[in-house]
C-alpha cells in the first residue's frame, strides 16, 4: 500500500518522561540530571525522506522530542532549536530488531570476543538499534541468578535497547516456579530449550514437554534450538574414528535430516500442549519446510533464519585452509547446498519465515584453534549483528525477492509484534519509541574484517558488495550513527521489559483450545462380558451356551476323531500362557496302527 501525506500532521497526546541529553559534543550520560535546554539534540527533525513501515509508505517527516516521536506528516510545527537531518531520497525505516544474539557468552570454556559494548556499538553501525540475547544458565544453575547476572554484564556497556531470552537448561519444579518469577517480575516472556549440546544443555522429551506446558500456563513464548543431540554426539565418534578432525566433520556430523526431524519433533510436542513455538536460527531447507508446513496445519510456530543463513553457505568447511573453515562453524551449520540462501529468503519474503536474527556469537581465530585437531572442540559461532540489515536488503529488495514494506517486517516489526514491544519498538508512529534509520538504498559497501566495527578478527561474508547503508541512525532520538561516524557511547541503552500473554502470539490459543477441547462421546454402557484377568493370563468368563463350566478357552471346532483339541483352535504360543498348563502331563503314549496297518498295543515309551 502507497498512501500518500497529503493530509498533512499526524499528532497525538503523548505522556512521556522528560529526559534531555546534553549536546552532541558531549556524550551523553544515562545517569545525567534532567534539564530543560532546548538542545538540538533533544530535538529532531528527519525531513523530506519516505517513511516506511511494514504496512505502508508516506513521504512524510518526522518530529522528535525527549526521544519518542511526536509528530509524522508533511508542514509539521517545530520549536525553535530542532535540528534537522535531511532524509531526502532516502528511505526512513525503524531501527532493526536482532531476535538473537550471544554477546560476551562464556561457551566451551571461553568466552564470545564481542561483548556487550563492542556488540551493541557495531550493531547500530549497521542499523540495528536493539537487540535481544539469552540468559543461559549452566545445568542446575538458578535461572534467576543466570538472568540478573546478564543483566549485570549487559546495563553498564549497551549502546542500545536490549531484551532477554532466558534459557531452560535443565529441568526440576523450581525451574518451573522462577520461570513464573521471571516473567511476572523481570519482563521475560520467552524460553528458550537446546535439543542439542547433549550432557550440557539439551532437554530430552518429557523435560521438553514439561518446559513447553510451563510456557504455556505463564504466557511465554517457547523457543527451541532444533537438532538431534544424541545423534550428533553418535555422529561425532563416528567421524573422529575416520579420521575426520577438521571442520568439515562439524557438518558431516549434524546433517539437514538431523534439523528437520529435531524441528518437527519439536512442533509436534509444543501442538499436543497447546504451546506457540518459536524456531531459533533455522538454517536448511529441510527445517525451513518443517515450520511452512506446520504453519499450514494450524501449528502456532514462528521461524528465524538469521544473516548466516541468508547471505552464505556451508562449502567454507572444506576451504583448504582452516582457520577459513573453522570460521565458519556453528549450531547448527551452514548448509553446503549453494541454493540454500536464496530458498530460506524466498520463505521469508512469502511469510513462512516471519523474523530475522544473527545469532552472532563471536570467536577469534585462537579461540577457534581450540579445536585445530578435533572439530567437536571449535567454539561454535560466527558474526552478523553488523552486516544483517545490509544482508537482507541485498539478498531480499536488490534481488527483487521483497518491497521495502517486507524488509522493515523481517528486519524489525515482526520481532516487535512477537515479543510484544509493539508499537513501541517496530514501528513509526506517534508515541513509538525514536528509534529510527535514514536508510540509503543506493549506496554500496564492501564488507570486510578490516573496516567492520567488530571485535572479532574475521568476516563470514568477506568481500560481499552489498547495496543499503546506514546514513543516519537515531537512538532513543539521538544521533548516534551519521555518514559511518559512530558516537555510541556505552552505557545508554537501556533494559526492554517483554510483557507475557502477547495477543500476536497468544491472540487465538484460547479460542483454539476451546474447540480443539476433547470430548467424550455420550453412549449406553456396555453390559456384556467381560474378560477377567489374573497373574498367569487371561480367564475368559463363562457363558451359557457358549462353554462347559470347567472350561478355559472358547472352541469354534469340534475335538477331533481321537478326541484331541483341533489344532485351528489351539492357544497355543512360543512363550506365556498356554491353556493346558493345568493340565497333568501323560506319563506314557499309546501308539495306534493306521486302518491297514497292525495294532501296536502294548508297545509304550
Amino acid at each position: 500500500m502507497d498512501a500518500s501525506s497529503d493530509e498533512g500532521v499526524v499528532t497525538e497526546e503523548v505522556v512521556v518522561p522528560r529526559r534531555v541529553r546534553a549536546r552532541d559534543a558531549e556524550p551523553w550520560d544515562a545517569h545525567t540530571p534532567d534539564t530543560v535546554d532546548g538542545s538540538a539534540q533533544n530535538r529532531l527533525l528527519i525531513k523530506g525522506g519516505r517513511v516506511v513501515n511494514d504496512d505502508m509508505m508516506q513521504d512524510a517527516d518526522v518530529y522528535i522530542e525527549d526521544g519518542i516521536i511526536k509528530q509524522v506528516g508533511l508542514n509539521l510545527h517545530t520549536p525553535g532549536g530542532t535540528r534537522v537531518v535531511e532524509a531526502k531520497g532516502h528511505l526512513v525505516i525503524p531501527g532493526g530488531i536482532d531476535t538473537h544474539t550471544h554477546m560476551q557468552l562464556p561457551f566451551m570454556g571461553t568466552f564470545a570476543v564481542d561483548d556487550f559494548y563492542t556488540g551493541t556499538r557495531a550493531a547500530l553501525a549497521g542499523g540495528t538499534t536493539m537487540i535481544m540475547d539469552f540468559a543461559l544458565p549452566q545445568r542446575g544453575e538458578s535461572l534467576v541468578e543466570a538472568y540478573h547476572r546478564w543483566r549485570t554484564w549487559a546495563d553498564a556497556k549497551v549502546c542500545c535497547d536490549y531484551a532477554l531470552h532466558v534459557g531452560v537448561t535443565w529441568w526440576s519444579d523450581k525451574v518451573g516456579e522462577e520461570m513464573q518469577e521471571l516473567t511476572e517480575e523481570n519482563g521475560i516472556n520467552s524460553f528458550k530449550m537446546f535439543m542439542a549440546y547433549k550432557d550440557t544443555w539439551q532437554l530430552g522429551d518429557e523435560d521438553l514437554l514439561k518446559s513447553f506446558k510451563r510456557c504455556k500456563e505463564i504466557g511465554a513464548l517457547a523457543q527451541v534450538h532444533a537438532e538431534n543431540g544424541d545423534i550428533i554426539k553418535e555422529n561425532s565418534r563416528k567421524m573422529l574414528a575416520l579420521g575426520i578432525t577438521g571442520p568439515e566433520g562439524h557438518e558431516m556430523c549434524r546433517s539437514e535430516e538431523v534439523e528437520a526431524e529435531a524441528t518437527n519433533r519439536a512442533c509436534v510436542l509444543a501442538n499436543q500442549v497447546g504451546c506457540p513455538l518459536y524456531i531459533v536460527h533455522v538454517m536448511s531447507k529441510s527445517a525451513a519446510d518443517v515450520v511452512s508446513s506446520k504453519r499450514k496445519q494450524g501449528h502456532i510456530v514462528f521461524g528465524e533464519p538469521i544473516a548466516a543463513s541468508l547471505g552464505t553457505n556451508g562449502t567454507h568447511y572444506w576451504h583448504k585452509c582452516w582457520r577459513h573453515a573453522a570460521a565458519h562453524v556453528m549450531g547448527p551449520p551452514l548448509r553446503p547446498d549453494p541454493d540454500t540462501p536464496r530458498y530460506l529468503m524466498d520463505l521469508l519474503a512469502n511469510g513462512d519465515l516471519q523474523t530475522t536474527g544473527t545469532d552472532n556469537c563471536t570467536f577469534s581465530a585462537s579461540q577457534k584453534a581450540l579445536g585445530k585437531d578435533d572439530f567437536t572442540k571449535i567454539p561454535n559461532g560466527v558474526n552478523g549483528v553488523e552486516d544483517r540489515m545490509s544482508v537482507i536488503w541485498e539478498k531480499g529488495v536488490v534481488s527483487g525477492k521483497m518491497d521495502p514494506c517486507r524488509f522493515v517486517a523481517v528486519t524489525s516489526t515482526n520481532a516487535a509484534k512477537v515479543f510484544n514491544i509493539y508499537p513501541k519498538k517496530g514501528r513509526i508512529a506517534v508515541g513509538s519509541d525514536a528509534d529510527i534509520v535514514v536508510w540509503n538504498p543506493h549506496a554500496t559497501r564492501v564488507i570486510s574484517a578490516k573496516t567492520h566495527h567488530q571485535a572479532v578478527d574475521f568476516n563470514i561474508f568477506e568481500g560481499m558488495e552489498v547495496h543499503g547503508i546506514a546514513d543516519y541512525v537515531i537512538c532513543h532520538g539521538r544521533v548516534v550513527v551519521e555518514e559511518g561516524e559512530v558516537r555510541a557511547v556505552s552505557g545508554m541503552g537501556k533494559f526492554v521489559p517483554t510483557p507475557s500473554h502477547c495477543p500476536h502470539v497468544y491472540g487465538r490459543v484460547q479460542e483454539r483450545d476451546r474447540t480443539n477441547a476433547p470430548c467424550k462421546v455420550e453412549r449406553a454402557p456396555y453390559d456384556g462380558p467381560v474378560t477377567q484377568l489374573n497373574g498367569q493370563g487371561r480367564v475368559p468368563v463363562q457363558e451359557s451356551g457358549i462353554m462347559a463350566a470347567n472350561q478355559e478357552t472358547f472352541y469354534t471346532r469340534g475335538p477331533t476323531r481321537s478326541g484331541g483339541v483341533n489344532l485351528h483352535d489351539s492357544s497355543f504360543h512360543v512363550s506365556g500362557w498356554q491353556r493346558d498348563d493345568d493340565v497333568r502331563p501323560r506319563t506314557s503314549i499309546r501308539l495306534v496302527s493306521p486302518h491297514s496297518g497292525t495294532s501296536l498295543q502294548g508297545i509304550f515309551w
